[in-house]
């Protein structure tokens, strides 16, 4: 897709990649005067997951006798490689299964690890969104991002856990050449002062800070770098698919919260609800994401008390955090890289209006009652579905024995062209269903043909259909196969039903005639698996009020088909010791014994108290470091403290403690302004830079140079 292509479609466009899942406290309808928050930026949940582990754990888990660790390939292009062995390979070879971009100048908190090299060291960003290789395959898609910095030897991961029903960040520390790679859990606060929806975020359209950008690609290849096997320079394809991949993502939390609460509680009609729900997904994902119309059984046990609930639960509906960042180009208005180095620093500069941290209107709100309600939730259960699922329920129910059928029979026109050899179909009417195709003609008898529009009663709504003639054809009578996909698949309804034939009769005047599409209802044999299912004693396991239980809820279902079961993956993971952070992470709000830093740990400590020098942790340490750290940090703490006076379109950064996260404090961006805590701060820093220089602080004076130029928080060693 080109650029110019992409400017036509997102004229004003910003995308996005976030992460976790944290669900909103559901409350009585009188409560409720605004859409709830899916995921609550101020309620990221435990830094470390009570259950289960991350894909990443899972993927790289290695046995070691009763115990396992985590071992990764180095290369950062082994690593790649490790994840594309257990993915699809796209049919044409086009795309690589892992999308991968280089972003030298970038928004995220390793921006300045490679400064002034920026162009020589971009970090790189990887996301997964090819389908599972097999069966045993783990489901990575959308559900696995990496970004890598080598200057830093720092992986930052995010990735679903499925036990959960929720993404993990993590860092990979001495990710480099001899090191000993260490995994630990981030501190969930700091990264959803930025994720704020608990999931992967990422630039809208055109993408600007990545090597799809031209001049990006010309700097990245004259630095003489290199990338890992990345192509320096490249297309708007692969940040458009990670785009496409962080949005789906972000809709993951919003699924996981309605199936636990959408449907009630733990009671049999909220667990028939789920299963219906359940039942749904699997149309939706067999008949490759057709909208299914639903039938009086779906009306009685899913729609019907589905939207009464959520009326209920959220009468203003849910809002799903936006993952969008406004697209930035980091050389915009920059005539040629600066040769001097402090100059080249300056280029990491995230002007404010641009700022991951600045709060984001949701991206969308789910309403009970809007048309589109019943389909999102289906289609989003849908995305738990994975490809080799699909096709191992689509092969056990072609095997099934004693299946009902039915046929659609519809009027039809024919047309042949001059040379006889083709034949144009035209069939149905209101109400009936649409046929339209083409028939490739040998002796006026046709061979093979494509329907390129399909419409039948209940949503179905198909387009290129090929047709294989099956049996003896004759110049007006022909019965043919359907196919759909590469793979030659069945195409089914959007009901789920496998469309297995279509019979072609011409009249005598060569011009009318019918067509018979005949229907094979075996999906009815998943329905009757699913209902047992329900009825069994795993019912409040499978379909209860929890996180959706994708890998037990598919086995239980294959066992019920009598379906071959695959060998289990990456089972190493559950003897992996516990997940663990590298430093206890501060709670917000609470004051210090350090005389030096007390005022500062309530707002600060949660982001700046850790091990990590991104952002720069000027409050580890003991007293008389944290101490020399807090004056070392003073022209760019009285930046950011006084920053809250600015009207935000005069702002050259964001305030902190960031907007988003005020409430954690008790607060708003108004009464952060005017707290006596604020101005406590701003007191405590003008006084150490009085003492530095003689004169008061100044913001105008600390900007004149840009707020690169000032020092930085953690001294130079």
């Amino acid at each position: 897709m080109s650029r110019r292509r992409l400017r036509r479609l997102f004229p004003a466009a910003l995308l996005g990649l976030a992460c976790s899942l944290t669900s909103a406290n559901a409350s009585p309808a009188a409560e409720h005067a605004a859409p709830v928050w899916v995921v609550d930026p101020t309620r990221p949940g435990d830094n470390l997951p009570r259950r289960g582990r991350s894909l990443f754990d899972r993927l790289f888990a290695v046995s070691r006798g009763a115990q396992a660790e985590i071992e990764l390939p180095f290369p950062f292009s082994a690593l790649l490689a490790r994840i594309e062995a257990q993915l699809q390979r796209a049919a044409d070879g086009s795309l690589p299964a892992v999308k991968t971009v280089l972003i030298p100048l970038g928004r995220s908190l390793q921006r300045t690890a490679a400064a002034p090299d920026h162009f020589a060291f971009p970090r790189v960003v990887a996301a997964v969104d090819g389908q599972p290789a097999n069966a045993a395959a783990l489901l990575l898609k959308d559900r696995l991002y990496i970004g890598y910095q080598e200057r830093s030897a720092v992986l930052e991961v995010i990735s679903y856990n499925e036990e959960e029903g929720r993404f993990e960040f993590q860092l990979v520390k001495d990710y480099r050449a001899g090191g000993r790679p260490r995994v630990f859990h981030a501190n969930r606060l700091l990264c959803f002062a930025c994720h704020q929806n608990g999931a992967p975020i990422f630039a809208r359209a055109l993408w600007d800070e990545t090597n799809a950008n031209p001049r990006v690609a010309s700097e990245l290849l004259a630095s003489g770098g290199n990338f890992h096997g990345i192509a320096a320079r490249r297309g708007v394809d692969l940040p458009y698919a990670i785009d496409n991949a962080s949005d789906r993502a972000n809709g993951f939390a919003l699924t996981q919260l309605l199936w636990r609460q959408g449907c009630g509680g733990d009671e049999p009609a909220a667990q028939r609800c789920r299963a219906g729900l359940f039942a749904a997904s699997l149309r939706h994902a067999l008949s490759g994401s057709q909208v299914w119309a639903g039938d009086a059984a779906f009306a009685d046990a899913v729609a019907t008390p589905l939207r009464n609930e959520a009326r209920r639960r959220w009468p203003q509906g849910l809002a799903v955090g936006n993952p969008d960042l406004p697209n930035r180009d980091p050389l915009s208005g920059v005539a040629g890289l600066p040769a001097d180095p402090e100059r080249r620093v300056a280029l990491s500069h995230v002007a404010a209006a641009f700022d991951p941290l600045l709060p984001r209107n949701a991206a969308e709100v789910w309403l009970p009652d809007s048309p589109d309600a019943l389909r999102r939730a289906t289609a989003g259960l849908g995305e738990f579905v994975a490809a080799p699922d699909r096709q191992r329920l689509a092969a056990a129910l072609a095997g099934a024995v004693k299946v009902a059928g039915s046929e659609i029979r519809l009027p039809c026109r024919f047309e042949d062209n001059a040379a006889g050899s083709r034949r144009e179909l035209r069939c149905g009417g209101p109400g009936e269903g649409v046929v339209e195709g083409r028939l490739e003609l040998r002796g006026g008898r046709p061979l093979a043909g494509v329907l390129t529009r399909l419409m039948l009663p209940g949503g179905t709504a198909l387009t290129g259909i090929e047709l294989i003639a099956s049996g003896k054809p004759t110049a007006t009578r022909a019965t043919l196969q359907p196919r759909s996909g590469g793979a030659g698949e069945v195409p089914r309804s959007a009901a789920g039903d496998a469309i297995v034939g279509l019979d072609l009769r011409q009249g005598a005047d060569r011009v009318s005639g019918e067509v018979g599409i005949r229907l094979r209802h075996d999906f009815a044999v998943a329905q009757r698996a699913i209902d047992r299912l329900l009825a069994g004693p795993a019912a409040a396991a499978l379909f209860g009020a929890t996180v959706f239980p994708r890998q037990p809820l598919f086995q239980a279902l294959f066992a019920e088909l009598g379906a071959h079961a695959p060998a289990v993956c990456c089972q190493a993971a559950a003897l992996l010791p516990p997940a663990r952070l590298e430093l206890a992470a501060a709670a917000p709000g609470v004051a210090g014994s350090d005389p030096a830093s007390r005022s500062f740990q309530p707002y600060c400590a949660a982001c700046h108290q850790s091990a990590e020098t991104f952002p720069p942790n000027f409050l580890q340490g003991n007293a008389d470091e944290v101490a020399a750290r807090l004056r070392h940090c003073a022209p760019r703490l009285y930046v950011r403290l006084a920053m809250a006076d600015e009207p935000p379109a005069r702002r050259q950064k964001t305030p902190m403690p960031p907007e988003s996260l005020l409430p954690v404090f008790g607060t708003d961006s108004d009464g952060w302004r005017n707290s006596p805590a604020r101005k406590a701060l701003l007191a405590q820093v003008d006084g150490w830079l009085r003492a530095e220089s003689g004169q008061p602080a100044q913001l105008e004076r600390l900007l004149a140079g840009g707020y690169e130029a000032l020092r930085p928080c953690l001294p130079v060693h």
